[in-house]
């Protein structure tokens, strides 16, 4: 079964993501325990982090980060 995909995402001051599925479904994804991984460490700007945007059924960042879909949904809350 396919898991639902991303139709709008908010970036909140804490680190976490306000994600809404194309099921309806509303959770949560804590960003921080990926923040100090290399291609995620420009995500430590609040300012950058903030420019999160749906892209595609997941979600992006100006510089090309991301996180696949299933990620997104099965460790949100």
């Amino acid at each position: 079964m396919k898991n639902p995909r991303i139709k709008t995402v908010k970036a909140e001051l804490g680190y976490e993501l306000e994600l809404e599925f194309d099921s309806g479904e509303r959770k949560k994804f804590d960003v921080k325990p990926y923040l100090e991984f290399g291609f995620f460490k420009e995500l430590k700007d609040i300012n950058y982090f903030c420019k999160v945007r749906p892209f595609m059924g997941t979600i992006q960042w100006p510089h090309g980060q991301d996180f696949c879909p299933d990620t997104l949904y099965e460790k949100s809350h």
